[in-house]
């Protein structure tokens, strides 16, 4: 019999995958030998040591673009062996260092700007990927921020998507997020985490701070929306996915993201993360952000129910919503009509921004 688990993994973000960039070969042959949650993170490693010995290989005779390919694909095995497995917290840790080495690696091969940023929040630091489209002189930035289970090392294929249009991208690992979530804990007041990064990134001369966009994926549709409320540095933001009261969707997530929460926001046990996720709401936030607001959401979300989106939409002041009537959470499934729309529309909200050499 299937561990229901697994099923839910599959059923859940399967899209998720291919969207990002996994091989939907990959995806196949590795979820196919896969029969206990308790394999899943050893099977997908497995899969992601196949890419970075790849890409080694390739690296060592000099074919850059292929060792790069198979770096990012590491990268991607890697992160997904851990997105929502917490069994094991050093096999998670283990994992999650690999997919950050994988990535680096492409970018060493694939983007020789891309930088790796260590950025002060309070106590400690906060962890950010810089990349810049080389031929604009000074181009506008977005922020790219994720959502409960995704880091900055599944960015790479999403940032691609700003970099062709003109705009600097920062995926960010924010608070109970990659990196940075080693030591803190989710916390509702993310325009923290976002002004800190602005004022990292304020002395640069590479980029345009005066024109600074943001995009949020699942979770991080609701940190964008809070943090353009409070932020007004943000020039424009994006919410694909997000919820507007996690506290009230809680009871239709799946186990594994309640579990997931449970781990990145610090809780002892289910009722704390209940407690903990009520308080990532928009209520009577909304209505402050006066910022060009594109919301993003499918009408198929399991996860989210789609008349959160609606009510953002609604609520803040000069938002657009576009409801894909087919879409599954955070459109994955279509991600072909998703982002060249939300590209597109952040591209524009910017213009004006940058010039070429």
């Amino acid at each position: 019999m299937a561990d229901p688990r697994v099923e839910a993994a599959i059923a859940n973000w399967a899209p998720r995958f291919v969207a990002q960039g996994v091989d939907y070969n990959d995806f196949l042959s590795t979820t196919s030998r896969i029969e206990r949650w308790e394999e899943w993170l050893d099977a997908w490693s497995e899969t992601a040591d196949r890419h970075f010995e790849q890409g080694a290989e390739a690296e060592a005779v000099s074919h850059r673009l292929t060792a790069g390919e198979a770096y990012v694909r590491a990268a991607l095995c890697y992160h997904f062996a851990k997105f929502v497995w917490m069994l094991d917290a050093g096999k998670h840790r283990a994992a999650a260092d690999r997919a950050v080495e994988s990535l680096y690696a492409a970018h060493a091969m694939l983007d020789l700007s891309a930088q790796r940023l260590e950025i002060p929040f309070e106590a400690g630091l906060m962890v950010a990927n810089l990349r810049r489209p080389q031929w604009v002189e000074l181009p506008p930035l977005v922020l790219l921020i994720p959502g409960l289970d995704s880091t900055k090392e599944e960015f790479f294929n999403w940032e691609n998507v700003f970099l062709s249009r003109g705009m600097a991208t920062l995926s960010l690992d924010g608070p109970g997020q990659g990196e940075t979530g080693y030591s803190t804990s989710i916390r509702p007041d993310y325009e923290v985490a976002v002004t800190a990064a602005l004022e990292g990134l304020d002395a640069r001369d590479d980029i345009d701070v005066d024109h600074v966009g943001a995009v949020g994926v699942s979770l991080g549709g609701y940190y964008v929306t809070r943090a353009a409320a409070f932020e007004p540095r943000l020039r424009a933001v994006t919410a694909i996915g997000g919820p507007f009261d996690l506290g009230s969707a809680w009871r239709g997530l799946p186990p594994l993201t309640k579990e997931t929460f449970m781990i990145h926001s610090g809780s002892g046990d289910e009722r704390e993360a209940h407690e903990k996720a009520a308080s990532l709401s928009l209520e009577g936030v909304a209505s402050s952000i006066s910022q060009p607001l594109l919301v993003v959401f499918g009408k198929l979300d399991r996860l989210i129910p789609w008349e959160q989106a609606e009510r953002l939409a609604a609520e803040a002041p000069d938002a657009t919503l576009v409801m894909y009537e087919e879409g599954n959470h955070a459109c994955n499934n279509i991600p072909y009509r998703y982002r060249p729309l939300v590209g597109d529309w952040m591209a524009d909200q910017l213009k004006g921004a940058g010039s070429s050499p």
